[in-house]
C-alpha cells in the first residue's frame, strides 16, 4: 500500500497554560479537546480545535521553539474578524487585508510569538503563485 499523509498538527510552543487558555479558547474561539501531564509539576500538552483544525500546545522545551507560523486557509473570514475583534481582547486587535496571493488575510500573535494567518480566498488562486509547500517561500520571497 502506498504512503497516504492524512492530517497535520501543527505544535505551538506556550509557556503558560492559563494565557494559552486565555488567547485560543476565549479569544480565537477554539475548545481543549484535552490536556496531559506527567505529574503536577510537569508542563502542559494539550489539543485544541475548532471545527477540523487542531493544535498542539506544549510546553516541553524539547518539542519546538516559540515563534512559529501556521499557514490556514479558510471560508469565512469577514465573520471570522467580527467575532474575534468584538471579544474586547486587550493584547491584540487583528486587522483584515487583502493579501498579494488572492486572499483576505487575518494574522493574530499568540502571547508566545507564535503566527497564524488565517486566509481565505477570493477567487482561484494565481496562475503564478503556488498554493502548497512553496507558498510561504513565495510570499518570503515577493516581501524582500
Amino acid at each position: 500500500m502506498a504512503p497516504s499523509f492524512l492530517q497535520t498538527i501543527p505544535l505551538l510552543r506556550i509557556f503558560d497554560p492559563v494565557r494559552a487558555r486565555e488567547f485560543y479558547v476565549d479569544f480565537l474561539g477554539f475548545a481543549v479537546d484535552w490536556e496531559h501531564r506527567f505529574d503536577e509539576g510537569s508542563p502542559v500538552y494539550m489539543q485544541v480545535s475548532r471545527g477540523d483544525l487542531l493544535f498542539h500546545l506544549t510546553g516541553h522545551h524539547g518539542d519546538c521553539c516559540p515563534g512559529s507560523t501556521v499557514f490556514v486557509w479558510m471560508a469565512g473570514i469577514e465573520e471570522f474578524h467580527r467575532e474575534i475583534t468584538s471579544k474586547g481582547y486587550t493584547h491584540m486587535r487583528p486587522g483584515i487585508e487583502t493579501t498579494f496571493y488572492g486572499s483576505r488575510s487575518v494574522e493574530v500573535i499568540d502571547p508566545f510569538g507564535n503566527r497564524i494567518r488565517f486566509n481565505e480566498r477570493l477567487a482561484g488562486p494565481p496562475d503564478d503563485q503556488p498554493t502548497g509547500a512553496g507558498a510561504g517561500a513565495a510570499r518570503s520571497a515577493t516581501a524582500r
